[in-house]
């Protein structure tokens, strides 16, 4: 009776382990439904243009599907180019002054960095430890009115919802390739790329910066694979998505996405 007393008390601590492991990999996986307190500013003007390129590496935010649903993270969001890809929802708050009525919220993807100023004394939104997004115009008129300026706001992580595979930029040379990881769905923001090569084994790559992964193998003239891992544990397996006769400057589109 105590050894099958003993094993459904086993049972039953293994299950509420999994359970609370689970809960834990949900939030560590920022799949998470709390809100949170942040500041929202808008850069550039209506036409976004000032909004292209950024920290992430992105290059045309157009082009590749982003538009100008995007924003510029403080570093306390940022997470030094580790958040970039990320989608995030928010909701104008607490000022009835510039909030805009009933605007309900947005959805942005993390694709440029908000640096500190240090020399400022005042208005010190994208500086340590401040969480603050710094919205392209036409989002952040969405929520409040424009002469706001700043405005509270709360914030949470959502999954990204992307049209199309992820694709893969390839730049570099010779020496080095570098791979351009993007419209990546799910959790968004990639953690880890590994590539391969026709007759080679699974190479780790590095992040130089942003979302952009880099390999020093010599790789001309093969066909290559990835495998691709969004920072809530999920990996996904490309294989031969890059022709052997891939040139650089060119961009390949995988069949699915997270």
């Amino acid at each position: 009776m105590a050894r099958s007393q003993n094993l459904f008390s086993c049972i039953i601590f293994m299950t509420l382990f999994v359970i609370t492991m689970s809960k834990r990999i949900t939030i560590d996986g920022e799949i998470d439904n709390n809100w949170y307190d942040a500041h929202a500013t808008f850069y550039g003007d209506m036409t976004g243009s000032e909004t292209l390129q950024g920290a992430c590496g992105y290059g045309n935010l157009f082009d590749q599907g982003y538009g100008l649903s995007t924003a510029a993270l403080s570093s306390a969001i940022f997470n030094n180019g580790l958040t970039c890809g990320a989608c995030f929802e928010l909701q104008c708050v607490n000022d009835p002054q510039w909030c805009i009525q009933n605007a309900g919220t947005i959805q942005i993807t993390a694709t440029n960095f908000c640096p500190a100023n240090y020399s400022k004394t005042q208005d010190l939104w994208c500086n340590p430890p401040q969480r603050h997004f710094d919205l392209s115009m036409p989002m952040f008129t969405k929520i409040a009115q424009y002469k706001a300026g700043v405005i509270p706001v709360k914030y949470r992580r959502v999954p990204c919802i992307k049209q199309g595979g992820v694709r893969f930029e390839l730049k570099g040379n010779l020496n080095w390739l570098l791979v351009l990881v993007y419209n990546v769905g799910g959790a968004g923001d990639v953690s880890n790329v590994k590539i391969k090569g026709t007759n080679t084994n699974w190479i780790q790559m590095t992040r130089n910066w942003g979302q952009n992964w880099q390999t020093d193998t010599q790789l001309v003239g093969l066909t290559l694979s990835f495998q691709v891992t969004t920072s809530d544990g999920k990996m996904l397996q490309f294989d031969n998505v890059v022709p052997r006769n891939w040139q650089y400057g060119q961009n390949f589109q995988g069949r699915f996405n997270f």
